[in-house]
């Protein structure tokens, strides 16, 4: 950061310091996030449930930082935001400054504000917590920022070095290539976009449900990249519209693979394949992307009234929280290790409780029975304890014998994983793929044995939070453009 960076000046600094004493920084307790009432959100399922922060309370939030001489949260953040210069200027009250320190490495600030487990990345390095006092709310901050920039049209498109003439092309508009082609923008690139469906946005569309991410903060975001002059192509699929030497021949020097894992799994036990028993990328697909269950959308969706879930990470939150809103009478959460060793996020499953989901932990699905007509209509559930830790760490569940019961149910959405597409690896000859469909690449420039395709992403990773994503697409794009410019 140079003498003339205003972001995070000498003086200002000292000014921030003098004007709240140490102890009084120390002492403030951290924002509540304003919340819709468990009541009124479950009968207005697409109205956003954390309402965001006011003014007052992010400029009060930001008083909380304690501005560290080596801010361990950044090392904490996969994109690595300079937070304290982007809080500081909360605090300041200069939030067109706090945007424009968020834009210069997020593509995508407003939503990582929303969905990124900041708990599990830049909060849990906050100094704060070995004070034993709560973490400085960032990812709170971050939305704020974003937000308030937007609506108040304070945003400034970040700096852009001059329009080289050079082609680059990236497949998949998820998190990843958004966070690739932002980056790439940057440094003078032309790039495209290449999207498989009708819209832009890949899981941030499809797999999130507005209640978590609106589509319209969504939108904000890939017209902010537009407005850049990054370019966006729909219903193209790579592979098979436009093949990797198609790309070539029309003149593009690097691809980026962020393509995604839209590949469902399932547990292979008996009955899986009765009438009701769904992927969750199918039933959030139809509901998030296609409309369906809202006024003007013929998107047809079962409607159950007993449903169960099984799983324990975001995505299976989302389903049980989307089906809540549909309408059924009953949800189940049915997950084979306990609450503490769920993936989700911990304001998910606060959430997921408040609105009434019931919570299955340490049970297992081993068998779905159905009637005549081939509808799912009993789960057996086998009760499970935790054994020894597996190779992740985890203590691995085991069966309790004996202990099985039936549980009566006539929709069931299976959330427990996600692999590769095959059909961008397998279509490029040569790349190396390993034996679960991911592309292998070096993990620090994210480069594939294909000297000029890079990946990240669930294509290389088989399942990552957005951020991961979008760490990855900027770091591939750092390591393009340093390739490119040695040419």
């Amino acid at each position: 950061m140079n003498d003339n960076d205003n972001s995070r000046t000498a003086a200002w600094r000292e000014e921030l310091r003098r004007a709240i004493p140490a102890k009084e920084r120390t002492s403030r307790p951290r924002v509540k996030m304003p919340e819709l009432t468990p009541e009124y959100r479950v009968a207005h399922r697409r109205e956003e449930v954390n309402q965001g922060l006011t003014l007052e309370m992010a400029m009060t939030e930001a008083t909380r930082c304690l501005d560290c001489p080596n801010p361990q949260c950044v090392t904490g953040c996969p994109v690595a935001i300079d937070i304290p210069g982007f809080v500081k200027n909360i605090e300041r009250g200069n939030i067109a400054e706090a945007a424009r320190v968020l834009k210069t490495t997020s593509a995508l600030p407003a939503v990582c504000g929303r969905v990124c487990p900041q708990e599990k990345q830049c909060e849990s390095h906050c100094i704060r917590l070995k004070m034993k006092s709560e973490p400085v709310a960032i990812g709170y901050l971050e939305r704020f920022a974003a937000d308030y920039a937007r609506d108040n049209d304070l945003e400034s498109e970040p700096d852009r070095l001059p329009d080289n003439g050079r082609r680059i092309a990236v497949v998949g508009s998820g998190p990843a290539g958004l966070s690739f082609a932002g980056q790439m923008v940057k440094y003078g690139y032309r790039v495209t976009v290449f999207e498989a469906l009708q819209e832009i946005g890949g899981v941030l569309k499809y797999g999130i449900p507005e209640f978590r991410l609106p589509n319209s903060i969504v939108e904000a975001e890939i017209d902010s990249l537009k407005a850049q002059g990054v370019e966006m192509v729909t219903d193209c699929i790579i592979g098979k519209t436009l093949t990797y030497d198609d790309l070539h021949r029309e003149g593009f020097e690097g691809i980026f693979v962020g393509s995604g894992a839209g590949l469902p799994r399932f547990m292979d036990i008996p009955g899986e394949n009765l009438n009701g028993i769904m992927s969750s990328n199918e039933y959030l697909t139809r509901i998030n992307l296609m409309g369906a269950g809202t006024e003007g959308y013929d998107t047809p969706v079962l409607m159950g009234r007993n449903v169960a879930v099984i799983g324990g990470g975001n995505t299976a939150m989302d389903s049980v929280r989307t089906a809540k809103r549909m309408g059924a009478e009953r949800v189940m959460l049915v997950y084979r290790r306990s609450e503490a060793e769920m993936p989700a996020r911990l304001e998910e499953v606060k959430h997921a409780k408040e609105e009434g989901i019931e919570f299955f932990t340490l049970h297992n699905p081993v068998e779905y029975l159905g009637d005549e007509q081939g509808n799912v209509t009993t789960m057996r559930v086998q009760r499970m304890e935790l054994g020894e830790p597996d190779a992740s760490g985890r203590r691995s569940p085991v069966p309790v014998e004996g202990d099985i019961r039936d549980v009566p149910v006539d929709m069931v959405i299976v959330s427990v994983g996600v692999s590769p597409n095959p059909l961008v690896p397998r279509s490029i000859e040569g790349l190396e793929v390993s034996r679960r469909n991911t592309i292998v690449v070096d993990e620090n420039t994210m480069q594939s044995n294909i000297a000029d395709l890079y990946a990240g992403g669930d294509i290389v990773r088989g399942g990552a939070t957005v951020i991961l994503a979008m760490g990855d697409g900027r770091r591939a794009a750092i390591a393009m453009h340093q390739a490119l410019s040695q040419k």
